[in-house]
């Protein structure tokens, strides 16, 4: 991911998940590769499954500012 490999980080971190459906870092780093690949729903599927697994994951923070970017970007999202 910091060599801006994210079709290949995606892939890699996809296979350790169907390996490891347990780790939170993986659902944590997965949603970060999504992020920055501009998939933000998936992100914050990912940052939840990670919150749920582990709640002193540091997906928690990056759902709780996710949530805040979504909702300050796609304001009536919630209001029709």
């Amino acid at each position: 991911m910091g060599e801006n490999r994210l079709d290949e980080a995606l892939s890699r971190l996809n296979e350790y998940i169907a390996g490891e459906p347990e780790s939170d870092e993986a659902y944590f780093m997965r949603g970060k590769v999504y992020w920055r690949i501009g998939d933000k729903r998936q992100a914050l599927n990912d940052y939840s499954r990670a919150v749920g697994l582990n709640p002193e994951s540091p997906a928690a923070r990056a759902l709780e500012n996710a949530r805040d970017v979504y909702d300050f970007f796609n304001p009536d999202i919630f209001n029709p």
